[in-house]
């Protein structure tokens, strides 16, 4: 009966068997016991059966199963593997240790076995030979069909497909690195950061030597705002592989981040002397330049981007983006040309739209420079959805929350320290004008838009259960030791960026505003400064700025009207609950007054008056915003009235905007002066 049976279809039986181990070892045990009475003794059936007790934990089945297997068939390597299985269940270690070196000196290419022997290893303290059995098996990874068809589903960008693939994966062999790796990956696609971050430590621990998931990992706590932790990182990497260009670009980055910027310059310039033809080193180059205020050389960098790939948005973007630059006719029919091309992705078309928008708003154009920004952000919109009803609940559960008695019972709460000046409000308020007045005081230093404050609100989000709208209720259960713990915490998170020994220093994260119950409560004895400009002037200049991240109600006008509304009301709440708490300066009467509102401004801060404050266009510190040219300069009144130029196309802003404007400008030479808004205090 037995010589009947073709032989193609007894293997069709065994694969059609071994396909049910993962999910039912038992069927697949009694269909090889099937097999067995059909072709007796067969080794590919005997082999199927040892796995199957093996799936079962069956090991002592498994043992007497394939014991007799590899005596007769010496060479099966995957016999030698499933017998070290066995093995290890019954806790004979250095017998299994034995049957796999046999397994991959038989089989070099058999991935799991090299991941069971690293396993082995590093249970059995030896590091060095466990990290080296792993890079092994990532090595030989490319013959595992599983983690190819893995691989593949993460390539095409099929997260569904691809997370289903790594996690049966992972459930069936948890110490799978290159699973694990490709998993992080996956997640931190997702933004998911904090679960990448936690599978990419399991995976350096089991082997230090992965390069690729060090390089992962430095990339996530880069996305963490965990810069100097990610620098060193990138450091371990480039003490192995120090002509490593994309390693030294992404440290050149972190160092920016990091408030370097000359070294970062420094870094940008060493790859760029040897892979001069890099426009995305180019354009992070200029970048840099720009913000340690070499304008010319930023210019130069953006421009040799665009020489070699003229189709590069951004870098025609941040040509637009410096403010001082004015494109020729040749700049403008090259954009156009490129914005032509039907093969143009989104984000080298909303860049350029951006772009022409403003080539065309200084020409004179503006009904043609609206066109080009409206287009420009209805591109942006559909890359970063914005919900305004979450953002309004946001606010109101905040305003819910934070009470003059909420605040009373935590008197004397928080750090006690002074060091932080908070400068707060909408972005493109003058919030930048207002920092470099600060930063110019000899007892005060800028930093940036620091991230922490932000990142210890997710924190406490998290620690509330996740809640998409608030962390209130984490906040709410804090003690007095554990709201300083907390400030102490921002301070330390901060202290990276402060370079210099001065006794206060500046967090210029404009959405901080959301976060003044929480920064209050951490200092007390802090200061907290809003920045306020004219509602159509300030949302019509956030209409026509592209933020890299972070500002997603910025790219529709009635979105940006609710969310300036919700800003001005959740500002008044705090006005009421915590009078005096916050100072506000109202950019037009900076403009007009500016001596008289930066004595107030220092006043407020504790600090005496120092004319230095008054020539901050002089300090040369590094500026990363938008506004990084504009504070360069003197006080100007050119940008008080620009938005009247284009009021014809504004309508959906001004409507959303009723509640807080106070009247519509008839005219460019009418200006809002800083009349109070409806519900503030004086």
């Amino acid at each position: 009966m037995t010589e009947k049976i073709p032989m193609a279809g007894v293997s069709a039986a065994i694969a059609n068997a071994a396909r049910l181990l993962d999910e039912q070892p038992a069927l697949a045990a009694r269909q090889a016991r099937e097999l067995l009475k059909v072709v007796p003794g067969h080794p590919g059936v005997v082999l199927l059966l040892g796995m199957a007790a093996n799936a079962e934990r069956d090991f002592e089945h498994a043992l007497a199963v394939l014991e007799p297997l590899v005596r007769v068939q010496p060479a099966m390597a995957k016999g030698w593997l499933e017998l070290a299985v066995a093995r290890l269940g019954l806790g004979q270690s250095k017998l299994a240790h034995d049957a796999l070196r046999r397994a991959v000196a038989l089989q070099p290419h058999l991935p799991c076995a090299w991941l069971t022997l690293a396993e082995l290893l590093g249970a059995g303290g030896d590091a060095n030979g466990a990290n080296k059995a792993y890079l092994e098996h990532l090595r030989q990874s490319s013959h595992d069909p599983e983690l190819m068809a893995a691989a593949a589903a993460l390539e095409r960008n099929a997260a569904a497909e691809a997370d289903e693939r790594l996690r049966k994966r992972l459930r069936h062999q948890p110490g799978d690195i290159a699973a694990m790796r490709m998993l992080a990956e996956l997640r931190l696609r997702q933004v998911r950061n904090e679960d990448a971050l936690h599978l990419l430590d399991l995976v350096l621990e089991r082997a230090p030597g992965f390069d690729i998931a060090r390089q992962n990992r430095a990339v996530v706590l880069n996305r963490l705002n965990r810069h100097a932790e990610a620098l060193a990182e990138i450091d371990r990497l480039l003490d192995r592989a120090p002509g490593n260009h994309v390693l030294r670009n992404m440290k050149a980055v972190i160092l920016g981040k990091l408030g370097d910027f000359e070294g970062a310059i420094t870094a940008y310039e060493q790859v760029l002397t040897s892979e001069p033809g890099q426009a995305d080193v180019w354009i992070n180059y200029g970048n840099a330049l720009k913000t340690a205020g070499r304008t010319a050389d930023a210019v130069a960098a953006y421009r040799r981007c665009v020489e070699i790939r003229p189709a590069f948005g951004e870098a025609w973007w941040s040509l637009s983006n410096l403010k001082t630059v004015r494109f020729d006719q040749a700049d403008v029919a090259s954009m156009r040309g490129q914005l032509a091309r039907s093969s143009l992705g989104d984000g080298a078309r909303l860049h350029l739209e951006f772009a022409l928008g403003k080539a065309m708003e200084d020409a004179g154009e503006y009904e043609m420079a609206f066109g080009h920004y409206a287009r420009a952000n209805t591109i942006r919109r559909r890359q970063v959805p914005y919900d305004a009803e979450k953002n309004a609940r946001q606010h109101k559960e905040a305003q819910a929350a934070y009470t003059r008695d909420f605040f009373a019972s935590r008197i004397g709460a928080g750090s006690q320290a002074t060091d932080p000046i908070f400068v707060v409000g909408m972005p493109r308020s003058g919030s930048t004008l207002v920092e470099q007045i600060l930063a110019s005081h000899p007892f005060v230093e800028g930093t940036m838009e620091l991230p922490a404050i932000i990142a210890i609100a997710q924190d406490l989000e998290r620690r509330d259960g996740g809640s998409d709208c608030s962390y209130h209720g984490a906040l709410a259960s804090l003690n007095c030791d554990e709201l300083a713990a907390l400030g102490a915490h921002y301070l330390r998170r901060t202290q990276v960026q402060r370079k210099l020994d001065r006794p206060f220093f500046i967090d210029k994260m404009p959405n901080n505003f959301a976060h003044i119950g929480l920064i209050h409560l951490m200092f007390p004895n802090a200061k907290i400064v809003d920045v306020r400009r004219h509602p159509m002037a300030c949302c019509f200049s956030n209409f026509k700025q592209h933020f890299a991240r972070g500002q997603a109600f910025s790219y529709d006008l009635g979105d940006l009207g609710r969310f300036y509304v919700d800003y001005v009301a959740l500002m008044s709440h705090y006005d009421e609950v915590l009078p005096g708490r916050v100072h506000r300066v109202i950019y037009e009467q900076l403009v007009d007054d500016t001596e008289g509102q930066v004595r107030a401004l220092l006043d407020y801060c504790g600090l005496e008056f120092n004319a230095r404050c008054l020539r901050f266009f002089e300090n040369d510190r590094a500026v990363r915003t938008a506004s990084s040219e504009q504070v360069r300069r003197p006080i100007y009144r050119d940008g008080l009235d620009q938005w009247h130029r284009f009021e014809p196309w504004l309508g959906p802003l001004k409507t959303a905007l009723a509640p807080v404007l106070i009247r519509a400008p008839e005219h460019a030479g009418e200006r809002w002066r800083g009349q109070r808004l409806p519900h503030e205090t004086a």
